[in-house]
């Protein structure tokens, strides 16, 4: 796979401790370098960037067991993981087996968590790892720097530069996740010392500065798809202002829906297509596929850790049925599989030959699970893969070649067909049908894609809120969006809809409205005095 060269050292700057003394970022590799040695060629400068690119996939400077955030574990603070585990765990679509021997994933499955949760603590840490590490890359490579160090070659100069807005995208992707997730989050920049307890920043502060940096930098980005491979470029930039404004009545309490609009039009105009078969964008060559706008990447040898595809590959492998050869993997023995609810989705002859279901289930296999210690309950999934389009298995049965696919062309059409019907009027709970033309020939596209291209269209009188919201759910499942996904559409607190182990009942029960927000991690609120815990917490 060709991708942007995560080598261990160039973590090279986690020497230094982070912007909250709670998650000390210390390494013991000894071939870290120092900033006089990193930043004395415009090449160290481009190992740095890779660097602040490495957090969001790897997790230390040695194997898939080591992390420069002290006090945590590797396999609780990846950020893939972290992230798809609070987005995906703690709602319809997914249910973890080991509840007994994994820490934190019971009262995530159960939505039942507080604030001592280690993935909570995982995705805190990470996340405002890589703000620290943004942080610093920007420190180091002011114009003064650069004089200083004698790098004054204009190609080099801008190259470095064009880095400095790519950093500050992936500072402002960071504290989009934080304001999502948590609501809230310290607020450091460039100019604050190491070691500084920033001011508590609320959403409407966080969304503003989301907001504007992403505004700032898109002008001085790559346009889309003309970046290396593993790095961003505008249509990045442009789709976290779409998931913003898509979620800003959640959010600040304002529609921004046409902005969402605009920008998803942007994105759809840079020369992303579907890819023709679905399940190509979840192989080990997935970075091929011309869907993706951005992707974490995985490498079964040279960047081995325990991400998020990593865990979907093995953990869909059943506990009855075994063959995790047939995606390349090893298998981790019915680890995840799927809540009746989601199955349910997929219910009906319009999805019968649908190549998004690749549930299996039924025989001695029960669609209710009653007990999530037992893993013969349950249906399961088999979306991802380790193996490529063309039949190649990764190098590696544990560790996969398969990217996480952050954002993707598919989900572009459905946010600009729900923001289209929001800002023309559809409502949750409503049964208004006005999908645009435009809207529903993008669900159509996705309708014919995931049905051979041979199916009737949608008409308009078939498409509302609830149409949208069930064909995300059949489109983008175990990616990271439903959590986020049900609070916009007012579904994931209270007892309006509910699901298996909802609020640790069997079939589900409501559960409170302060769980839209996550609590802050305990240690973090001991570190920083500036910090204030949600309520409820």
């Amino acid at each position: 796979m060709k991708k942007f060269n995560f080598i261990y050292v160039l973590f090279a700057f986690v020497g230094f401790q982070s912007c909250t003394s709670d998650l000390d970022v210390v390494s013991e590799d000894t071939r870290v370098l120092t900033d006089e040695v990193l930043y004395s060629t415009p090449a160290g400068y481009k190992q740095a960037l890779a660097g602040v690119y490495g957090n969001l996939s790897l997790t230390g400077t040695g194997d898939a067991g080591s992390s420069f955030l002290q006090g945590i574990d590797a396999g609780t603070s990846q950020f893939a993981r972290c992230m798809w585990y609070l987005q995906n765990f703690t709602t319809d679509e997914m249910i973890w087996s080991y509840e007994g021997s994994d820490a934190g994933t019971a009262e995530l499955n159960r939505n039942t968590w507080n604030s001592n949760n280690p993935f909570l603590l995982g995705m805190y840490s990470r996340t405002m790892a890589e703000v620290a590490f943004v942080n610093e890359f920007l420190r180091q490579s002011t114009p003064a720097k650069l004089s200083a160090r004698g790098i004054t070659d204009p190609a080099d100069v801008a190259n470095i530069e064009t880095y400095r807005n790519e950093v500050r995208a992936l500072r402002a992707y960071a504290y989009y996740n934080l304001m999502d997730l948590y609501g809230k989050a310290p607020f450091v920049t460039a100019n604050d010392p190491l070691n500084f307890n920033g001011p508590q920043y609320d959403r409407s502060q966080l969304f503003t500065f989301i907001e504007d940096e992403m505004l700032a930098v898109i002008p001085n980005l790559k346009p889309a798809r003309t970046n290396e491979y593993g790095r961003l470029d505008q249509a990045f930039a442009k789709m976290v202002l779409a998931k913003i404004y898509l979620n800003a009545e959640v959010y600040i309490g304002e529609k921004r829906y046409l902005d969402c609009m605009t920008q998803c039009s942007e994105i759809i105009a840079s020369g992303y297509i579907l890819n023709p078969d679905y399940l190509n964008n979840f192989k080990a060559d997935n970075d091929t596929s011309p869907e993706m706008i951005f992707t974490l990447q995985a490498d079964g040898v040279t960047t081995q850790n325990y991400g998020a595809t990593t865990v979907a590959c093995n953990g869909q492998v059943g506990s009855l049925e075994g063959g995790g050869s047939a995606t390349g993997v090893g298998g981790w023995g019915g680890a995840l599989r799927v809540r009746k609810q989601f199955v349910q989705k997929f219910d009906g002859i319009d999805y019968d030959y649908d190549a998004r279901k690749t549930i299996t289930g039924g025989g001695p296999r029960s669609l209710d699970i009653t007990d999530i210690s037992n893993k013969d309950q349950g249906y399961i999934l088999r979306k991802y893969s380790n193996i490529s389009s063309t039949g190649i298995p990764g190098p590696n049965s544990t560790f996969v070649d398969t990217d996480f696919p952050l954002f993707r062309l598919g989900d572009v059409f459905l946010m600009y067909a729900e923001a289209q019907m929001r800002n023309d009027g559809a409502t949750n709970g409503s049964t208004t049908t006005n999908a645009s033309a435009t809207s529903l020939g993008y669900l159509n596209d996705l309708r014919d894609r995931a049905n051979g291209y041979d199916f009737p269209d949608f008409t308009q009188s078939q498409v509302n809120l609830q149409f949208i919201i069930d064909e995300r759910s059949r489109e983008l499942h175990w990616e990271g969006h439903r959590r986020q996904d049900l609070v916009r559409f007012g579904l994931y607190t209270g007892g309006v809809y509910n699901w298996a182990w909802k609020g640790n009942g069997i079939n589900g029960i409501s559960i409170p409205a302060y769980r839209k927000l996550f609590p802050l991690p305990a240690q973090s609120i001991a570190a920083n005095p500036n910090l204030i815990q949600n309520p409820g917490y």
